[in-house]
């Protein structure tokens, strides 16, 4: 069993940091220590991951908030970085829910204003968890959606300048840039052929194995709870009254 806490960043120790670093090695090719401190150190917080018997950390999201402008209104986004769960893991859904509570906190500050999730996808299962969970979001297959697709081009030029390319839609980091190994998040033709998120996510960003990143975003203020995160989070507690494990959501083990 998993217990899941949000930090500041500079509440970690240089014990944690390790440890995540650590973690993150065991999932990416080229992960050197200072890219992941210099990484972290742009983020406001992180989810940590722990096991309740040995408090040891078993995985982690970091997380940054910032602000942009949209129809010359100042909209809030909620920007998910780095996340790993250890394998012997996957299945739980404490991360998960740990972040459903973080949008949903973070919505009630302002509850009259937009808010959205950000998240680059290397992976296909970072992408299964935004088109399983959430109503309003981009890319989105058969649904065209301008006015966040002009946002997705304003985040990534403000946190990757310079990378997004214009084009195809992803983000280029060159050939030194983090990757998945090659037994993490593999994509067969068995999957190919019985999902189509994840057809359409291979087909937006086909260079998923060098490490280009497709830019997401999803609506994720109090409107979009109503619709999405709290039935998630109800079905979640209803489960646990009745002493059930958490049902089935696609969502990522490891982005």
């Amino acid at each position: 069993m998993l217990y899941t806490t949000y930090q500041k960043i500079h509440t970690l120790t240089v014990e944690e940091v390790h440890r995540m670093h650590a973690l993150f090695e065991a999932h990416y090719a080229c992960s050197p220590l200072a890219t992941f401190l210099d990484d972290l150190g742009r983020k406001e917080g992180a989810f940590v991951v722990r096991h309740k018997k040995t408090h040891q950390i078993v995985g982690f999201s970091t997380l940054g908030v910032y602000k942009f402008q949209l129809g010359g209104k100042t909209v809030k986004g909620l920007f998910s970085g780095d996340t790993i769960i250890e394998r012997a893991h996957w299945g739980s859904r404490s991360l998960q829910t740990a972040f459903a509570w973080k949008l949903f906190l973070e919505a009630l500050k302002s509850p009259f204003s937009r808010q959205y999730w950000l998240l680059i996808s290397k992976g296909y299962k970072t992408y299964l968890l935004l088109a399983r969970n959430f109503p309003e979001f981009h890319p989105q297959r058969g649904v065209p959606q301008p006015e966040l697709e002009s946002l997705v081009i304003d985040y990534c030029e403000a946190l990757f300048p310079g990378k997004l390319n214009r084009q195809t839609m992803v983000l280029e980091f060159g050939e030194d840039a983090n990757r998945l190994k090659a037994d993490v998040a593999v994509i067969t033709d068995e999957m190919r052929a019985r999902d189509a998120d994840i057809r359409f996510f291979e087909s937006r960003n086909p260079s998923w194995q060098q490490g280009t990143e497709l830019p997401c975003i999803a609506r994720a203020d109090l409107a979009a709870f109503s619709r999405a995160i709290v039935p998630f989070l109800w079905k979640v507690l209803k489960q646990r009254v009745a002493g059930k494990p958490a049902a089935q959501v696609a969502q990522p083990r490891s982005v």
